[in-house]
């Protein structure tokens, strides 16, 4: 199983189990957690869970969920009875949404980490402003940040550019998954507000999530090491 200490994620971004499970092989499950999100998840459906969790991975389920609180409350359910060490919701479904999900997990007595996502990071200003949101995306994570934390949020998912406030704002306890984040030796991809892993951590990250950077190495344990060992120092 993963020492509970270990902050890092890796990002299985594959089309089908047979390709992720093929990462999977080349990975160590005592030195990092994985993430299982929207494309595998649907190609693939809950066997994904059951194979990984069977390989000795805790699983990181990003979906996103966002709907009317019920509905949102029954796929968080579902989604801790397969034993998942971490799902999240949108903030932007509002607090009572959250509550109910929260409630749910509470009442079934399910410790699966509930978090919140706040803005997306490949989202700028611009972007925000062409929702209607006429503020700068520091803004807005905050405001989505102290809502989710009163509505029973575990912590949220956001740039590590924000992290230091919301440190400031949410305290240390307060879980804060980034993604995001790139080695220096990476390209930035699709992802606009990056740093590296030490900079995240420094900066008030809880947990890194990373992709590429170790799943298209050509030695991915090597990339996962040089990354461990870029915290270490």
């Amino acid at each position: 199983m993963p020492r509970p200490d270990t902050p890092l994620i890796i990002a299985l971004d594959y089309p089908d189990l047979d390709q992720a499970l093929a990462m999977t092989d080349r990975l160590d499950p005592a030195r990092c957690r994985v993430k299982v999100g929207k494309e595998l998840f649907t190609r693939s459906g809950p066997r994904v869970l059951e194979v990984l969790h069977a390989r000795g991975f805790e699983v990181f389920l990003d979906l996103k969920f966002h709907d009317i609180p019920h509905t949102v409350a029954g796929a968080v359910e579902a989604a801790a009875d397969h034993g998942v060490w971490m799902v999240n919701v949108h903030a932007g479904g509002g607090r009572r949404m959250m509550e109910a999900a929260r409630e749910r997990l509470e009442n079934r007595r399910l410790t699966t980490h509930l978090i919140a996502v706040t803005v997306l990071t490949s989202m700028a200003r611009e972007d925000l402003v062409e929702i209607g949101v006429d503020d700068e995306p520091l803004t807005q994570v905050e405001r989505l940040a102290a809502l989710a934390q009163c509505s029973g949020m575990d912590g949220v998912v956001c740039s590590a550019q924000e992290a230091t406030a919301l440190r400031a704002l949410c305290g240390d306890t307060f879980l804060k998954v980034t993604p995001g984040i790139r080695p220096s030796a990476s390209s930035g991809d699709d992802q606009r507000r990056t740093l590296t892993p030490a900079q995240a951590l420094e900066a008030g990250s809880t947990h890194l999530v990373i992709g590429r950077p170790v799943t298209q190495a050509s030695d991915p344990m090597a990339a996962l090491g040089a990354i461990e060992h870029e915290l270490d120092r």
